[in-house]
């Protein structure tokens, strides 16, 4: 078993997730290699204990990518499935200069293809990167596919909070990607489920109410999107990205800390509010379910999209 790359895409902290910009530049660039088109089958992997409703808010999340969007579509606005479109059916997987690995342009779908969990923790409750791809590669994942470990709260994963709150890297031999987040709702929520929690660097602003009640969860989905795109626009590492290869900034990455319009170090912009439950979010889902997901990067006009 082979570790083709660890790291490439990963949301980090602390500084990194409060440093909103509305512009990144202009150096984001493609490299040249593949991404991942067509239907992406994904693989998940529960390692720990998590409750069934923990489950359904990340598994509604990718119910919610498995049918595109057009952006600017105001009938499906503003939604998760509008949030999948700008990087589905938009720059970065519709170019023409891209090379596929199958599917065709404007038709990339994210498909929930199974899940396994490891409730006993086979591997201890503290585990290496390298034991995370261990994790990924035991579920025999095919060419094209995407597979999503998912830590619990009790686990801890090298790097986790002091350094990143997920990652995303790939067996390039075998041609699939893999990505790995973790529960941060005990451990560093002011980290790594900002801005469901105080910030623990920067501005002390009061944190937004997470939109399914689950401080660690809400967080997960929002690491979780950005290591998505990343994985699926530069899965590889010859992609999309801006920067260095080795501390690349990619699809949502580059616009660390902005969910809505408006944003700034700290204040993650202008959010929509459930009536009901005091929920922050700017997205709807499957089975009417609220996310707050990141801004993407359009490199096009060089700036951060968000949906509200």
């Amino acid at each position: 078993m082979s570790l083709a790359r660890l790291s490439l895409g990963a949301r980090r902290v602390p500084e990194d997730l409060l440093a909103a910009e509305s512009y990144v530049g202009d150096e984001f660039s493609y490299h040249g290699g593949e991404v991942l088109r067509g239907d992406i089958p994904v693989s998940v992997v529960w390692y720990g204990q998590f409750k069934p409703a923990q489950k359904a808010i990340v598994v509604d999340f990718f119910l919610s990518l498995m049918d595109t969007a057009v952006p600017g579509d105001s009938t499906t606005t503003p939604s998760a499935a509008q949030w999948w479109g700008t990087i589905a059916t938009a720059y970065y997987l519709s170019s023409s200069n891209a090379t596929a690995s199958g599917g065709a342009p404007n038709a990339t779908r994210v498909v929930l293809a199974n899940q396994t969990s490891d409730e006993e923790y086979s591997l201890g409750k503290s585990l290496t990167l390298v034991e995370v791809f261990q994790l990924a590669a035991g579920t025999l994942p095919e060419r094209g596919a995407l597979v999503v470990v998912l830590t619990a709260a009790d686990v801890v994963v090298e790097g986790f909070c002091s350094v990143r709150c997920g990652v995303h890297g790939s067996d390039a031999g075998a041609g699939y990607a893999y990505a790995w987040v973790g529960n941060a709702g005990n451990e560093c929520p002011g980290q790594c489920a900002w801005p469901f929690a105080r910030a623990a660097y920067g501005p002390k602003d009061p944190p937004l109410v997470p939109p399914n009640g689950d401080v660690g969860v809400d967080g997960m989905v929002a690491t979780l999107a950005s290591m998505l795109a990343g994985a699926v626009t530069n899965p590889f590492g010859d992609g999309y990205y801006q920067g260095d290869k080795d501390a690349a900034l990619e699809a949502c990455t580059a616009c660390a800390g902005v969910y809505g319009s408006g944003s700034y170090p700290g204040y993650a912009g202008n959010v929509l509010v459930d009536e009901t439950t005091g929920g922050s979010y700017n997205a709807v889902g499957a089975n009417s379910r609220k996310y707050l997901l990141p801004a993407v990067y359009d490199p096009v006009t060089s700036h951060c999209t968000t949906l509200v």
